[in-house]
């Protein structure tokens, strides 16, 4: 209980952080980590085959798939013109591990903002009693701008792995009902492509802060110091 008291006494909203880079920029990084993890996790889509039979209307095959991308565990069946159904038939590839990366970059990093964005609304004079909270701050900027161009470029690659693995054009290659089977409409990926551009945007993001994150460290000289009237300086009135 002490120490909740503690936190509740030293909480004092300033609002000030926001109108600075420093706290400007966190916010965006909050709100665009939130979109990467959003729009890879939440995925679902699917891909379509067509069954062309003589004189009957066109038979449809929509194998779904989505996050983690684990294909293999999606089966789908063909149906042939006499109305029998195939064997289970899979997609093919695991991608589970580039996808569950970039997400898990994404909920740490959408963590930290929140940590961050009341550590400095609300501790602010915590944040620079000592140099401490700088220079931790830089080095976890510093590390998430580094994930996210690791896990940006890992999903970038696994996505397109995904496209391949769920063309129509390919899929029909692979089945045995080639005479009768024909590609149908590829599966909608704007929303995946976006989450590959939500990743690097982060990554830019968090690479930039880094320097405003710096500027409140130790290791940040001001060019221009005042001078003083030992230096030099011209004494005040």
């Amino acid at each position: 209980m002490d120490t909740v008291q503690k936190l509740k006494a030293g909480f004092s909203l300033d609002l000030g952080p926001l109108k600075e880079p420093l706290g400007f920029i966190r916010v965006l990084e909050w709100v665009f980590t939130i979109f990467a993890f959003a729009t890879t996790g939440g995925y679902s889509g699917s891909t379509q085959l067509l069954v062309k039979c003589p004189g009957v209307a066109d038979k449809t095959t929509n194998p779904v798939f989505g996050y983690p991308f684990r294909l293999p565990a999606t089966h789908y069946f063909i149906e042939s013109c006499n109305g029998s159904k195939s064997n289970n038939t899979f997609l093919q590839g695991d991608f589970s591990s580039s996808a569950e990366f970039f997400v898990s970059v994404g909920v740490f990093g959408f963590l930290y903002c929140t940590a961050t964005l009341i550590l400095y609304l609300g501790y602010q004079s915590v944040y620079r009693q000592t140099s401490r909270g700088p220079i931790v701050d830089l080095v976890v900027t510093a590390a998430f701008a580094f994930l996210w161009l690791v896990c940006s470029s890992a999903w970038g690659k696994g996505l397109t792995d995904v496209k391949w693995a769920t063309n129509p054009d390919q899929l029909v290659q692979t089945l045995t009902c080639k005479d009768i089977c024909t590609p149908g409409e590829f599966p909608s990926m704007g929303r995946l492509n976006a989450s590959v551009i939500f990743g690097f945007l982060n990554m830019i993001l968090w690479a930039s802060n880094c320097w405003f994150i710096y500027k409140e460290t130790p290791f940040h000289k001001d060019p221009n110091p005042p001078a003083t009237m030992e230096e030099g300086g011209t004494p005040g009135p």
